[in-house]
């Protein structure tokens, strides 16, 4: 499992609007991510910056880029573009940030 880290953010008084968003997400968004190998993803927003941590394990790199190709990943991108800094084919701006520490600990029984 490939682990990856990576920030965004929010525009000041559009945190509500994000995160309403996202709950629920949209099935089909939720369905591509599974069928490209994606486990689990978190988006964490720290409400004094508007800034955005985002957590996701993935199968496989090139099936996690391949998402960005994807109809539905377009359009989730304009339809979030409103709301958080994006570049000029309204993806997020965002930035990898690299692992320096893991632990695991025993999964339990």
């Amino acid at each position: 499992m490939i682990r990856k880290a990576f920030r965004m953010a929010v525009h000041p008084g559009r945190y509500e609007a994000y995160e309403a968003r996202h709950n629920p997400i949209w099935p089909e968004l939720a369905a591509v991510l599974k069928e490209h190998g994606v486990h689990s993803y978190s988006i964490f927003l720290d409400p004094s910056d508007g800034s955005l941590f985002a957590y996701v394990e993935v199968e496989d790199e090139a099936r996690w880029n391949a998402i960005a190709e994807t109809e539905v990943c377009r359009r989730w991108w304009r339809f979030m573009q409103p709301l958080m800094p994006t570049n000029p084919d309204a993806s997020p701006q965002s930035t990898d940030l690299r692992e320096v520490f893991h632990f695991a600990g025993p999964r339990p029984a």
